[in-house]
Parts: C-alpha cells; structure tokens; sequence
C-alpha cells in the first residue's frame, strides 16, 4: 500500500505554547564564543531521559553517534548519560557536562520546566543547547521533534475510522502521558481537536512517567467505572501504555481499539495480531540527524539557516531554530511500506512465532 505521510508546511509549524521568557532567555539560536574556532574535534554531551522504552537505546543513541562521527570525520566524541526518569539525576548530569567542557549539549529532558536552570547553567558557561524530542525551556538555542499536535490528531483521526458509525455508541477512555512532558500535552490537543464532539469520553487520565504498569491500573479503574460493556474504544498515547492497557482489557474480556505511538517492535506485533489497532510511526533517523547536524553546527559556530527551516516557542524561549518531522499512521496495512522499508524491523523480527499465523493471514512475509 502506497505509504502516506502527514506533510506538514513549513511556514504552519511554529509552536506557540507561551511567550513569556525573560529578555535573557528570549531569543534562541545564538551560538558561543567559546566554541566559535572549533573544527572537527569537538565534544558533544547527549542526554536521554529513560530507558524503559525501546526507542532511545536502540535507535536515538546509535543514530546521534552514528551522524556526529559522520559529520566530524570521525573525530567528534559522545560523552552519554541516560537520566532513568529522573529529572533531580538530568540537571546532575547537565552538571557533570559543564564540568567536564562539552563544547555542546543534546538534551531530551524528563521534565520539560525542571531542566530550566541547567539549560540556564549551560549557556552561562557558553555550551550552546538543542533540545531533543521534548521542548526544554530555558534559552535552548534548537530544537527537533516530530509535529506533536498532529501526532495527537493522526491517533485521533484513526481510532474514529476504527469506530466508524459506532463512535458515539458508547464510551472512549483517554490515556494521556506523563504531565511533566510537554509534547504529551501537544499529543493531548491534537487529540482532542479531532475527537471532541464526535465520541463520548467517559474517562481521561494523565499517565505518571508514561509507565505501561500505570497506564493498566488507570485502565482498570475506567472498566470498574464505566463497565465492561459500555467500552468502545481507547486512546493511548503510546505504545509501551498500549501495552499496558491491552493487558487490563484481555483480562476484563474486552476487544476494542487501541492507539499507540513509536512503532515499538511489541506495538507493531499487538497490531499484526489485531490486539492494537494503530500506531504513529516516527522515523527516528531524520530527527536524529537533525539533532546531530545542529549539534555540531553550534559546536563549530557555524548558522544553523540551512539545517533549521522553522521556528518554535517555547514557555521562555521564542523564535527557536526547529527541525520539525513529518509522521505516518501505522496499521496492518502499510507495516511493510513503514517500517520494513526503512530498516527499523525485518519480517523475522515481527514475524515471530507466536506471530507467524497472523503475519501470513495479513500478507506478511
């Protein structure tokens, strides 16, 4: 099936979640004096937030190392740290970097406001900043993500084709992410724009840390709530809470459709066995060389003009250079024209065997 991504305009991409920065903080993209004669040989500190999902490990770490060796012949080094969900142990580690004279940062905070005052430190110490996947306030000087308010309206639009005439039947419950992350809020209003007034939302909830565990005793508490019977759909933010979900609605005996988010390997097997209907395939490699090209470009002093083509504002920050990345809805149907064709899975890998019956069902071979 021919694939079809969400193509977004350039000129259409500017966030707008706040203007109040300070005059200190209010304009992105300056790069430092410090690192302004830097050739190849650079120091660029990367820092994640978590390694309960797949993604971070085996595709953002790899393919940010992978583009800085590229673009540096070899010469630019990592320094990593991974936060494990916690935001006290992130500023720690922005801390450590400082310390430790990267000539730039890459940072995915655990929580967008709490990473303020180290981005804040960075810059004082002339360590210019690209938040990564998660809009950081403080004065970051760029930014890449994926357009977060269309991946909400992406897994909206899709769990109403999956309602179809049923949509107002009975009730959907909403399973938000973490309210300390930003783009979950975005995910959340994209969502809504596309379902409010067309479903009935019977509950809604805002997931602690994204835990797939905290998303099936929410999920439990809907069904207590709301009966098993009067269920029709789910809205699940990502995949790992799909997961988590799917576990709580076996168990009360319930099949309705699920979203998800991040084209996890387990998400894209729930989709091949029926259990998950949909989820928003992000192609990690544009983002991530995104990041890595405005890394190295802030690191040497160069413009970032021919990288960064938008700009977004933040809570404290405005006009910050962005690289914004289109998204695809992930189904049974185009799992072979996603996924596959881009290298993130083999068939072997989805088709295992516990999946194989449902993999040839669907042509997946």
């Amino acid at each position: 099936m021919r694939r079809t991504a969400v193509v977004v305009a350039a000129g259409a991409m500017a966030v707008s979640l706040a203007a109040c920065g300070s005059a200190k903080e209010s304009k992105g993209g300056s790069s430092s004096s410090s690192s302004a004669k830097k050739g190849d040989d650079i120091k660029v500190g990367l820092l994640l937030p978590e390694n309960q999902t797949a993604r971070y490990e085996k595709f953002d770490r790899p393919l940010i190392e992978k583009k800085v060796a590229e673009l540096t012949n070899n010469k630019g080094k990592i320094v990593y740290a991974n936060a494990k969900q916690d935001a006290t142990l992130q500023n720690q580690q922005v801390d450590t970097m400082i310390t430790n004279k990267v000539d730039v940062l890459i940072v995915d905070a655990v929580d967008a406001a709490a990473i303020k005052n180290s981005v804040q430190k960075a810059k004082d110490a002339g360590i210019p900043v690209v938040a990564y996947d998660r809009l950081a306030q403080g004065p970051i000087d760029a930014y890449t993500s994926f357009d977060n308010v269309t991946v909400g309206k992406t897994q909206g639009e899709a769990l109403l084709k999956a309602l179809g005439s049923k949509a107002k039947s009975g009730k959907i419950v909403m399973m938000n992410g973490s309210s300390t992350d930003p783009n979950a809020a975005q995910f959340k209003k994209g969502a809504h724009e596309v379902l409010d007034g067309k479903v009935n939302i019977g509950k809604e909830y805002d997931t602690k840390e994204w835990k797939p565990e905290n998303a099936n005793a929410n999920m439990e508490g809907a069904i207590s709530a709301l009966g098993k019977k009067n269920i029709i759909g789910v809205y699940s933010a990502n995949d790992g809470m799909a997961g988590g979900i799917i576990t709580a609605l076996k168990a009360a005996g319930i099949k309705v459709p699920v979203t998800g988010q991040d084209a996890e390997l387990a998400g894209v097997q729930r989709i091949v066995a029926g259990d998950q209907y949909m989820s928003v395939y992000k192609p990690y490699a544009p983002e991530a060389d995104a990041a890595a090209e405005m890394a190295v470009d802030l690191a040497q002093g160069k413009s970032l003009d021919s990288v960064a083509k938008d700009k977004v504002d933040s809570p404290t920050t405005k006009g910050v250079p962005s690289v914004l990345v289109p998204v695809t809805a992930l189904t049974k149907d185009n799992i072979k024209d996603t996924v596959i064709k881009d290298g993130v899975y083999t068939v072997a890998d989805i088709c295992t065997a516990q999946y194989k019956a449902a993999c040839d069902k669907i042509g997946l071979k």
